[in-house]
């Protein structure tokens, strides 16, 4: 009878070791998880690559009028700058960008699909040209012309994903 007390208690002190070492597998596993979390939402958090044309515009031409009807022509060499702040590559489509001026569109290019490294700055070199045919008033052309300043403003969507 005493030597069944025995075999009961060491049986009963193992199911508690393994019950022990149970519990401090599973607090180690929720503890992994956690800390996997955090990295995933903090520190690889997806962040939109920032899209602009820099400086460093270069004219390659340009042919204005100032007479009765103001008039421009022009083209130029814009430096497009996509800038990827995320921990893997970003692949973008094909961009068009507009170029308006007075709330018109005067010239629209487009910046060929391509991939942005991570942690980097895809440089892109394009020709623009821009003309204003398309506008119906010119009122205050003239005076930006003859004052050496033409006011245009670019506006572009850029579409992509990230690469694992």
């Amino acid at each position: 009878m005493a030597k069944d007390m025995e075999s009961f208690q060491s049986q009963e002190e193992k199911r508690r070791k393994r019950m022990k070492l149970a519990a401090y597998i599973g607090a180690f596993a929720v503890f992994q998880v956690i800390v996997i979390l955090v990295f995933a939402l903090v520190v690889m958090k997806v962040k939109t690559p920032k899209f602009r044309i820099g400086n460093g515009i270069e004219i390659q031409s340009l042919t204005a009028g100032t007479q009765s009807s103001p008039s421009f022509d022009m083209s130029f060499t814009a430096p497009i700058r996509i800038k990827n702040t995320n921990f893997g590559p970003y692949k973008y489509d094909a961009t068009t960008v507009n170029f308006t001026y007075g709330g018109v569109q005067v010239g629209q290019v487009t910046v060929p699909k391509s991939k942005a490294n991570f942690k980097s700055t895809k440089k892109v070199d394009v020709t623009v040209s821009v003309n204003s045919n398309a506008l119906t008033s010119t009122s205050g052309l003239g005076s930006e012309l003859n004052s050496g300043m033409l006011t245009l403003n670019s506006q572009g969507r850029m579409n992509g994903k990230l690469v694992a």
